[in-house]
């Protein structure tokens, strides 16, 4: 086998652990876009749509990511937290699950999927809304121990 050819890395050795992993990512835009979707559109409700895309996302990040294994998660929360005076939608997404592997990328994957949903219904308001800041929070378990984000 070709050393540079993709792999997943074996997992099988490790112990069994409780795994926690926190990720956010904020949708910036005018005061008035983040409160016409906070509103409604003629779409529905972008903040629900948002949340149900991260949990979607969460669920199948090892179909996105080529290098994730599927993993056996026991719950998911996305947050969607809207705030017009700064303009901004904050996203966080908790994944919880009991394996050999990390949940980092579900629920960064989670975050940035429900930032997506609603970026989708923010294009129609203002096309210069952005995606910004998505970032690992924190991930508890496994033998690479806890982190948290300064």
């Amino acid at each position: 086998m070709n050393d540079d050819a993709a792999r997943m890395v074996e997992v099988g050795g490790k112990d069994v652990t409780d795994r926690v992993a926190v990720a956010a990512c904020v949708l910036e835009a005018d005061a008035s876009t983040i409160e016409r979707l906070v509103e409604g559109t003629p779409k529905g409700d972008p903040i629900e749509a948002a949340r149900i895309a991260g949990l979607m996302a969460v669920k199948r990040t090892p179909d996105l990511l080529p290098f994730c294994h599927p993993v056996a998660i026991t719950g998911a929360e996305v947050v969607v937290h809207p705030d017009p005076g700064t303009g901004r939608i904050t996203v966080t997404v908790t994944v919880r699950a009991t394996d050999r592997t990390g949940v980092e990328m579900e629920a960064m994957t989670g975050a940035a999927v429900a930032a997506l949903s609603l970026y989708d219904v923010a294009k129609a308001l203002q096309r210069s809304a952005r995606i910004a800041d998505l970032h690992l929070v924190e991930k508890r378990g496994g033998a690479g121990g806890d982190f948290r984000a300064p």
